[in-house]
């Protein structure tokens, strides 16, 4: 099977099972326990963990806290702003081809006493700053804008967006799941104050994430969950250690071989798309080319519907959307948001290189979809 749906997820690279599998069979205490000895060993790897993931972000160590993934990290960022919400600050600014969960925290919020701002991208997925300043309000408390998308991995002009936060005073939350690990990152010069990571998505473990929380000046949070106040008491509950370990492995992999991979799925997605161009000239590319992970196709072959193409697809592992929403018999709101028409939002399609692909696999991909596109092209 030849997997290309890496905006889904990775697999685990063997590197990093290999890091983690002492902690689940043989380093197994509690870190949080009175066994001092071997605890301290323990921690020491957790510490060494969240320094490699602070790094590949250009962050300090004690500004990562560990949560479940990138949701909760978005849900703890917005829902987190509770009592600014009480005190009157409760405006807040976002796009409308943000993650579902960023929406649905921003509603729940809403709920709360909070006024929200869903703004519009434009054809390409890029948001026009104007819109953002003419937007802001005095009250405005929070502008959260993800760095990259998970289905069109349009990349939006942080740096602009954080140096607008930083001259008004507003909170800047982004959710940097698809980004992380795959192009540079420093949430100082960006002007980041909250940032959502997910290790799953370069090659780390299901089940664990984190969420960057500026120290200077501190960004102040309401936990979502209480209980022993572990992780700086902004989220309580027990370490998964083999978890932050695989995590902080994952990280200091995707720090050393960035650029390097970089290029080879930039030279990949290339290739492939001017293939498909080759066989389909009408072949729509959906998102902007030049503000784009490296890894990313999202097309649309008129007269090809993305669902039935995929069912018939027996070698190759493609989408045709957000993973967290593929279940639900819906256009994708990313590409209904970016205006596109129906007919080239049900024959989009979802292609994420990664790691371990390679040239021979992009060939033996690129003849299955273009058989079948063709078989089934109305």
């Amino acid at each position: 099977m030849i997997y290309l749906d890496n905006h889904s997820t990775t697999p685990v690279d063997k590197r990093v099972l290999k890091k983690m599998l002492p902690f689940f069979t043989t380093r197994y205490n509690n870190p949080h326990s009175q066994h001092t000895r071997h605890n301290h060993s323990i921690i020491k790897d957790i510490e060494k963990a969240r320094t490699d993931i602070a790094k590949l972000v250009g962050a300090d160590k004690d500004e990562i806290v560990f949560t479940s993934g990138a949701t909760e990290s978005n849900n703890l960022a917005i829902k987190g702003m509770i009592s600014k919400i009480k005190r009157g600050k409760n405006h807040f600014i976002s796009l409308n081809t943000e993650h579902k969960c960023v929406l649905e925290a921003l509603r729940k919020v809403e709920l709360e006493g909070a006024e929200v701002s869903i703004l519009k991208v434009n054809k390409n997925g890029l948001i026009n700053i104007k819109d953002i300043i003419n937007t802001i309000k005095n009250n405005t408390v929070m502008i959260s804008v993800m760095i990259a998308n998970n289905e069109t991995g349009v990349i939006q002009p942080i740096d602009k967006i954080g140096k607008i936060c930083k001259q008004r005073g507003i909170i800047f939350h982004t959710d940097a799941a698809q980004a992380v690990g795959k192009i540079k990152i420093n949430v100082k010069k960006m002007n980041i104050d909250l940032m959502s990571i997910s290790s799953h998505k370069f090659y780390g473990p299901k089940g664990i994430g984190a969420i960057y929380i500026r120290k200077k000046p501190r960004i102040r949070l309401n936990s979502l969950i209480d209980g022993g106040g572990q992780e700086m008491s902004i989220r309580s509950g027990t370490l998964p250690v083999p978890l932050c370990i695989g995590f902080g492995e994952a990280a200091r992999i995707a720090n050393k071989n960035m650029e390097r991979e970089y290029e080879k799925t930039e030279l990949l997605r290339d290739y492939f798309f001017k293939k498909i161009k080759q066989a389909f000239p009408d072949v729509i590319l959906n998102g902007s080319f030049s503000k784009r992970l490296p890894a990313n196709l999202n097309i649309s072959i008129k007269g090809v519907d993305s669902e039935v193409l995929i069912s018939k697809l027996t070698k190759t592992v493609i989408s045709s959307g957000s993973a967290c929403s593929s279940r639900e018999i819906e256009p994708s709101s990313v590409l209904k948001g970016m205006g596109l028409k129906d007919n080239i939002i049900s024959s989009a399609l979802r292609i994420g290189f990664g790691r371990f692909t390679t040239k021979k696999d992009s060939i033996i991909a690129l003849k299955e979809i273009i058989k079948v596109a063709k078989e089934i092209k109305r």
